[in-house]
């Protein structure tokens, strides 16, 4: 069984084909699927879709590129909505400097609000970080001070200082299609250095589509792409790669059924 720990249903792209998308994702063996919150006033859109099927669960979480939309959310809003039966994870939160939306500062704020509720609730908190490593890496640090929490830093594409770092301080890291495109060489290499424990796969579709179908739209039964190169880079087989992270998503997903 695999697991696609990132993906998006409520987007629009899914809109007409999403009882298709569950059945692909449910044939190539694809056990669970987290869709992922960016909007916390959007909640009941994920909600919808996860009580719709078994196998799938939601977070609960602003994403960075909507910080001053939703600037001012509190941890104890954040800690309540996780109450839901189908809510397993808050975010996705953090920085993002590539784009300019959000400010700095509102994301900042709204990245310590749902660090606080993952501390509170022990849920783990899904990590968008673009561009900003060293404010990621301060802001984890200082957060981990004041007391563990539980995180993966979701499809990886920063150096590996945080990536380091990040895993030393207990936390997670993702990868996404990306890994498999041609130029990755230096993310192959970092993934093939993480400690086994420490690694998930994801779609983080509709966006991203591996190598294979690149350019066409992504959805949760490319994962198997994903976990391909993951087992390749890391010199392990294909049911060792299916294994690992499987049972690192649920350590790190508790909330989630086996």
């Amino acid at each position: 069984m695999l697991v696609d720990s990132h993906c998006h249903l409520d987007f629009p792209d899914f809109a007409e084909d999403l009882d298709g998308i569950v059945s692909r994702a449910r044939a190539a063996g694809i056990g669970r699927m987290v869709t992922i919150s960016t909007r916390v006033r959007k909640l009941n859109q994920l909600l919808a879709i996860a009580e719709r099927y078994d196998d799938v669960y939601c977070s609960v979480g602003t994403h960075p590129h909507n910080a001053d939309e939703e600037d001012g959310i509190a941890p104890d809003e954040l800690i309540a909505l996780t109450q839901l039966p189908k809510v397993v994870a808050l975010g996705e939160a953090g920085l993002d400097y590539f784009y300019d939306n959000g400010s700095p500062e509102a994301q900042a704020r709204g990245f310590r609000a749902h660090i606080a509720a993952a501390r509170a609730t022990g849920l783990p908190l899904v990590i968008h970080t673009r561009e900003a490593d060293e404010d990621c890496g301060r802001i984890l640090e200082e957060e981990t001070a004041k007391g563990s929490f539980r995180a993966v830093l979701h499809c990886y594409t920063g150096g590996r200082e945080l990536a380091l770092n990040a895993v030393s301080l207990g936390l997670y890291i993702g990868f996404t299609g990306i890994l498999t495109f041609k130029k990755s060489e230096a993310l192959r290499a970092l993934a093939a250095e993480l400690p086994s424990d420490r690694i998930l796969v994801e779609t983080d579709s509709p966006y991203l589509a591996p190598g294979k179908f690149r350019g066409k739209r992504n959805e949760p039964a490319y994962v198997v792409e994903v976990a391909k190169v993951l087992a390749e880079t890391r010199g392990v087989s294909f049911d060792e790669i299916s294994r690992q992270t499987s049972e690192n998503f649920f350590r790190l997903f508790s909330k989630v059924k086996v």
